[in-house]
């Protein structure tokens, strides 16, 4: 089992729209620098993927650590740095926002959802990538991702709105 022994820590939380799916991390870092780790293609490739981009909105990400590395497409709906970062696809919508307080930020990833359908594998994956994240900036053994899946399956099945 990877170090960090994930423990899951996602909640749910009822909006206008559906749920919103909220996972934080905390890394002892300015938020320029997280900031960085987010948005910079050659920093994103050490623990999401590479991306390029394809307009001024859009972007396609190579998804390395997924099996056969597929691309995906990608469109910035926000991009208020160092705080904000806001993607769609292919029916995902994302929020990564960012609080710092000293010399920690806080990041918090926000998967805005209509229902609760497939949260029992989508908080895991989530879990993997913030440890995945942190594991490439702190220099640690990238996690694998059998230590959250299905491990995690059953907490974030049964989780409520909030």
């Amino acid at each position: 089992m990877h170090p960090m022994s994930p423990t899951p820590s996602g909640s749910l939380r009822t909006t206008d729209t559906g749920i919103d799916l909220e996972i934080t991390r905390v890394i002892a870092a300015t938020r320029e620098d997280v900031w960085a780790s987010l948005t910079e293609s050659d920093r994103t490739a050490l623990w999401f993927g590479p991306w390029e981009r394809v307009s001024d909105n859009d972007i396609r990400a190579r998804m390395v650590f997924e099996e056969g590395s597929p691309w995906m497409d990608m469109h910035v709906e926000a991009c208020e740095s160092p705080r904000r970062l806001a993607v769609t696809s292919d029916g995902w919508d994302l929020e990564s926002v960012l609080a710092e307080d000293g010399d920690r930020t806080t990041v918090t990833l926000i998967q805005h959802m209509h229902d609760a359908e497939g949260l029992g594998e989508i908080g895991p994956g989530w879990e993997y990538y913030l440890d995945m994240l942190i594991a490439s900036r702190d220099g640690l053994t990238l996690p694998n991702f059998d230590d959250y899946y299905p491990s995690q399956q059953e907490y974030y099945s049964s989780l409520l709105p909030r």
